[in-house]
């Protein structure tokens, strides 16, 4: 007999297990297939930016993720950048992250991804509505008009099932299945350049690496490299670490003196045991589309990138959340395929340019300053020229803002394009994510969003309140309504009328009512103004 399910999401990694808790707590019947029974203890992802903790807060579980944190608080998230060797007087400490902070409801934070996996599988023991197949995997998908039949076996057993659903979220990985029976074609960028990743343990490093002030990375950059990074990670205080290099392409577990490598690139010697090595590919691919029919894919099943800026998983997880809302929404009634549409075309245009002006941008940037300067040739011009190289990433920082302006369910400027480039502010723009302001009882406005969509209404009228009420009505769409006065902080948004998406960013935003509120209403849900929705891809629940 058939399995009947909503969705079912492939792959349960960080992303997958975060779209199940996402559509967990939206009520919809998902199952949710992934192979290991125990997440991968390799310390990637470390990174969370304050949006990815964000979504920890409103999936309730920001608490446990800091309590997560393996790294004290004094071993701030940002690192250490040195030339040649980490023994080098050409050294600097930039400040990363941290500097938006205050642009965000959460501050960044750093873990090993397998810590935040945890705390994410613990929350979706909660729900009763979806179904972990930890063990098993999937092995055929089909769909037709009707809908998506997943066939799934038992990893190293003799179960077999076949799942009868609505859509199908493919979050398994670079080599996504998913992707690949979808027939969705993926392009990109192939370095051609080997890299290792080692574990390892080590007193002795972290002793004499005491000459920097606490830092929980630390990164070298060699003219021999052609622009790309070695790189320590603290996985914890004292003696577990992460190493990240370019090797030679034919190299073996067997054939290369990793210990050397690792020497060399701190510039002293030091004694370690290592726990784990192994490689992969310098290479950056984006898929052409996210989706396919009643089939999507998220994180690297759409996306795949190196370890550089911790990009990955928090991209992943902002696709989570802006699919999960819009498939519940078209579960529940009130969405429609051109909302689902809108997932891919909001999106990819995100990562794409991350990969290309951010990921890509910094290796060229990297090479030229290695190539046109030298302590050797000139040490006053090096000298000068390193300190401005390295005072580069705050304004990449300031200025990695993804935002959907182009997005057709916003209102965003004439013109508008979704871009991973803008700029941070307090002010309130259509297509880009809500600042956070305090309410004038003393909480965080962010404390007050709704679920779903919601109006803020600063010195508003009652009958602005009501007829955004109606419409939202007749459109069967949950909107929460907050009021408050427009005095203080809140007059930082620079509008009086903001109407936020369930996935915190902005709709629309005005001082005066919109002429027609339910033509703005249906354009946020990709609706016309009498409540029509275009062809449905949805069966009724059973």
């Amino acid at each position: 007999m058939k399995k009947r399910y909503q969705v079912v999401i492939i792959g349960g990694g960080p992303v997958g297990v975060a779209l199940a808790v996402e559509l967990g707590q939206r009520g919809i019947a998902c199952a949710l297939i992934e192979r290991r029974r125990e997440p991968q203890r390799i310390p990637k992802g470390q990174n969370l930016t304050q949006r990815s903790v964000e979504h920890f807060y409103l999936w309730g579980v920001a608490d446990a993720l800091r309590a997560a944190r393996i790294l004290p608080p004094s071993y701030p998230m940002s690192g250490i950048v040195a030339y040649r060797d980490l023994n080098n007087e050409y050294w600097s400490a930039p400040p990363l992250r941290e500097i938006v902070n205050p642009y965000y409801f959460q501050e960044n934070e750093r873990l090993p991804q397998y810590q935040a996996e945890y705390v994410l599988r613990t929350r979706l023991t909660q729900f009763e509505n979806v179904q972990a197949w930890f063990g098993w995997t999937a092995e055929c998908i089909s769909q037709d008009a009707a809908g998506v039949e997943v066939a799934i076996a038992e990893d190293g057993g003799p179960g077999r099932e076949l799942l009868q659903v609505d859509y199908v979220v493919g979050c398994d990985g670079a080599h996504s299945i998913v992707r690949e029976q979808s027939g969705i074609v993926r392009g990109g960028a192939d370095f051609e350049q080997l890299m290792v990743l080692a574990l390892f343990r080590s007193p002795e490093l972290h002793d004499k690496l005491k000459r920097f002030p606490p830092r929980s990375t630390y990164r070298v950059i060699h003219p021999d490299l052609n622009g790309y990074w070695q790189f320590f990670g603290r996985v914890d205080v004292g003696e577990s670490w992460f190493f990240h290099s370019p090797v030679p392409t034919n190299t073996t577990r067997d054939n290369y003196d990793f210990h050397a490598l690792l020497q060399k690139t701190a510039g002293f010697s030091f004694a370690c045991h290592f726990d784990y090595v192994d490689f992969w590919d310098l290479r950056i691919a984006v898929a052409e589309t996210y989706q396919a029919g009643r089939v999507f894919i998220a994180g690297d099943a759409a996306h795949s990138h190196p370890p550089y800026g911790a990009y990955g998983l928090n991209n992943g997880l902002d696709d989570v959340v802006n699919l999960g809302w819009k498939l519940a929404a078209t579960l529940n009634g009130w969405g429609g395929e051109a909302l689902l549409a809108s997932y891919s075309k909001e999106r990819r245009p995100i990562f794409k340019e991350t990969a290309e002006d951010f990921i890509e941008a910094g290796i060229r940037r990297d090479r030229e300053f290695l190539r046109r300067y030298s302590p050797e040739r000139d040490p006053v011009e090096f000298a000068r020229a390193w300190q401005e190289h390295t005072n580069a990433s705050a304004p990449n920082v300031l200025t990695y803002e993804p935002h959907y302006e182009g997005s057709p369910i916003v209102c965003g400027p004439p013109g508008g394009v979704s871009s991973a480039r803008g700029s941070h502010t307090f002010k309130a723009r259509a297509g880009h994510h809500l600042p956070p302001q305090l309410l004038s009882s003393g909480r965080n406005v962010f404390a007050e969003l709704g679920s779903e969509f919601t109006l803020l209404a600063f010195d508003g009228e009652d009958a602005t309140a009501a007829t955004f009420a109606r419409a939202a009505q007749a459109l069967h769409l949950p909107l929460n309504i907050v009021r408050d006065s427009y005095d203080q902080g809140r007059r930082g948004y620079e509008a009086k009328l903001i109407l936020v998406r369930p996935d915190r960013y902005i709709a629309w935003a005005g001082d005066a009512p919109p002429a027609d509120t339910a033509s703005l209403l249906a354009k946020s849900l990709a609706r016309d103004r009498n409540g029509q929705r275009d062809k449905q891809l949805v069966r009724p629940r059973e």
